[in-house]
């Protein structure tokens, strides 16, 4: 199994980033797929999730109304639509399975 994040950088404040997470070696419709972040210094933190067929997501209070979690079954693929960014959204972005992590993607917002 193999999750592979990408689209992070660097981004001034009220800018924005779509981040993709590319999902290989298991049966992507079968899990709802969770991003997390984790900030130097602290612990992971959950973002958004989205169920199997997409129907149903969940946020963070901290990014409702920012970040939109979607996801494209037919290329294994989910996505964090990140808008509005602050500051403290700076951090390493994650997906994950409930069972498999990627290698995260940093996202760093700053003037």
């Amino acid at each position: 199994v193999q999750l592979v994040e990408s689209g992070g950088g660097l981004v001034q404040p009220g800018g924005s980033l779509r981040l993709s997470c590319v999902a290989s070696g298991l049966t992507f419709t079968s899990y709802i797929i969770w991003w997390y972040r984790q900030a130097p210094g602290t612990g992971r933190e959950l973002v958004a999730a989205v169920t199997s067929a997409g129907v149903s997501t969940n946020y963070a209070d901290s990014v409702k109304g920012r970040f939109t979690i979607s996801r494209d079954n037919a290329k294994n693929t989910v996505y964090l639509q990140m808008n509005s960014l602050k500051p403290e959204d700076t951090a390493m972005y994650y997906c994950n399975t409930g069972r498999h992590w990627g290698q995260g993607t940093q996202v760093t917002v700053s003037s």
